[in-house]
């Protein structure tokens, strides 16, 4: 009787520790999958693209790709690639550090149409907004991009925070008319990925775009820049809806001093889980810049 008695005590906690394993697997969140894009850039990504995938995945939330669409020649970048075009159907969202060259037609219209059903993000980082001016979805995809006057209108806010639109043909084409540190200003604070970062935060010296241009639909802006070159509050992160696609855009990130700064690899990391998931889990660290004072990582 002991004996019977033994054995069922101890299958029931044989299936009780399965379940409890079991449990603890289900809640363990499956880790982002991202392709970041590169291989042609008028900016320097052979070292930009290793970096974004370094604080990526040393967040521990994703896991990442990179497919280089190289012209006949070229120098290939510094971390493994897998082929171009990419398998879209593997991955969560594309991250695009991509400047050049039109994509093959095929592969344009699968992403244009994974996007827009919501089956992948899209995360748009600095030069990236100057690719594909002729690319009319692209274009919406984006928001706001690298255009010259007659390319779109252009979008800024006024020192009331009242938002401003010139109609295209008026106004200069974008430029970075400013470089070097500024301040950058949430002026969405309940937007997941803004949501618990301070008011104002100081960035490390970077490119500043302005007058950027682009249809501007369904855009949102999470925060500006004020230009010391235009004199107006520039748009300096935002999200695009795409269908049911989800867009995170932000010109910062010129060059590794703009990237190394805490600030953008923290909204890098947050845009991407959100264009993802549409859902933001990683968490504000202690060391993000405040608005006097900026915070880098060394390496």
């Amino acid at each position: 009787m002991h004996t019977n008695r033994g054995i069922l005590f101890g299958c029931c906690l044989a299936i009780a520790v399965s379940l409890y394993a079991a449990g603890a697997q289900q809640e363990a969140p499956r880790k982002v999958r991202v392709v970041i894009v590169d291989g042609q850039n008028n900016h320097d990504w052979r070292s930009t693209t290793p970096f974004m995938k370094r604080v990526l995945e040393e967040s521990g939330r994703f896991e990442v790709d990179v497919s280089s669409y190289l012209r006949p020649g070229d120098k290939p970048g510094r971390v493994p690639t897998i082929p171009f075009p990419p398998d879209l159907s593997k991955y969560d969202v594309v991250l695009s550090n991509y400047n050049g060259g039109p994509w093959p037609a095929e592969f344009q219209k699968e992403f244009e149409s994974r996007l827009r059903e919501g089956k992948i993000g899209l995360v748009i980082v600095h030069a990236a907004n100057n690719a594909f001016g002729n690319w009319q979805e692209y274009n919406r995809m984006i928001g706001l991009g690298w255009r010259n006057p007659k390319q779109g209108d252009r979008i800024y806010l006024n020192d009331k925070g009242e938002l401003v639109r010139l109609p295209s043909g008026k106004g200069d084409g974008s430029g970075h008319r400013y470089t070097g540190e500024f301040t950058v200003v949430i002026r969405d604070a309940d937007h997941p990925i803004t949501r618990g970062l301070p008011r104002e935060w100081r960035h490390t010296r970077d490119e500043l775009y302005d007058n950027l241009r682009g249809p501007a639909e369904n855009l949102h802006i999470l925060a500006t820049a004020f230009s010391k070159g235009t004199g107006v509050h520039e748009p300096i992160v935002w999200t695009v809806s795409y269908g049911q696609g989800r867009v995170f855009h932000t010109p910062l990130g010129h060059d590794l001093n703009g990237m190394r700064c805490i600030g953008f690899i923290t909204i890098l990391r947050r845009g991407t889980e959100w264009a993802a998931t549409g859902q933001v889990t990683i968490p504000v660290p202690d060391n993000f810049p405040t608005a006097d004072k900026t915070s880098a990582v060394k390496d």
